[in-house]
């Protein structure tokens, strides 16, 4: 009798180590499964659609702000001696790219690459040189051209607090400090403002212009958690601002520029 209870007792303490095994694991795979975050503000705004498409490019970008942002030398890449970008060129950076994505999530728009035109470029000169076969190598003469030009330039900037400003050291009075600071910078209004300009590419006619303009003052965190906060967090030198009031600013400022060039391209450039 003894025997058997002993046996009844290692049988279920066993059984409890393989259920709370296969608890853990479960809980493992769900922490380590892969997450993406979609930014879906202006497809759901739009709405569907499912027409012909107008082609078009983001050619430049400009800043138009009197400012004194700082410059980051780079170090310690072979031949970047002497190379530096300001924190105006890294926002640029990220605006341009936030506004080629966004155009491109419309679905009304064939959008064609001219950042990264140079790597394109470089890629067809290695299938020239024979450096690739001859089966995989890159076409010349195949880069599409865009009907229309989006042309921005960065007109107002106003951040009112940064992400990385609410530091003021360790322990309780340090954290007390940084409390107080994203309070104190929530209640500042940050905006953001851009001109934008829809060019033919043939003509050089300017089809649509118009200034767009994005403010936000928000102090309510939960709601800066979700809405535009709920899309991926901003890239390059704007993750600074990732998480205040600036974050909206920025992208109430682009989304309304992509709404601008949805309405203010012509039909007739809808046809591919």
């Amino acid at each position: 009798m003894k025997k058997s209870f002993t046996i009844l007792v290692i049988s279920l303490v066993s059984s409890l180590f393989l259920i709370g095994c296969g608890g853990v694991t479960e809980m493992m795979e769900k922490k380590t499964e892969p997450q993406a975050k979609v930014d879906t503000t202006l497809t759901d705004e739009l709405g569907p659609y499912s027409g012909p498409k107008a082609r078009l490019a983001v050619a430049d970008f400009q800043w138009k702000v009197q400012t004194t942002g700082r410059r980051i030398s780079i170090t310690g890449v072979p031949g970047s001696e002497g190379i530096t970008i300001s924190e105006e060129e890294q926002y640029m950076t990220g605006l341009e790219d936030m506004l080629t994505t966004a155009l491109f999530q419309t679905n009304r728009f064939r959008v064609v690459e001219r950042q990264a035109l140079g790597a394109v470029l470089k890629e067809q000169e290695l299938g020239q040189a024979g450096v690739v076969s001859k089966e995989s190598a890159a076409k010349t003469g195949a880069v599409k051209g865009a009907d229309i030009l989006v042309v921005a330039a960065v007109t107002g900037w106003e951040p009112g607090t940064s992400g990385t400003s609410a530091g003021g050291g360790g322990g309780v009075l340090g954290k007390a400090k940084g409390v107080i600071g994203a309070i104190r910078g929530g209640v500042q209004k940050s905006s953001m403002a851009m001109d934008i300009r829809i060019i033919d590419s043939s003509t050089s006619e300017v089809l649509s212009a118009t200034r767009v303009e994005g403010v936000a003052k928000d102090v309510n965190f939960g709601v800066l958690a979700g809405g535009f906060m709920s899309a991926a967090g901003l890239g390059g030198g704007l993750s600074t601002f990732s998480k205040t009031p600036m974050e909206k600013a920025i992208r109430t400022c682009i989304y309304e520029s992509v709404k601008f060039i949805v309405k203010g391209t012509p039909e007739e450039y809808f046809k591919h």
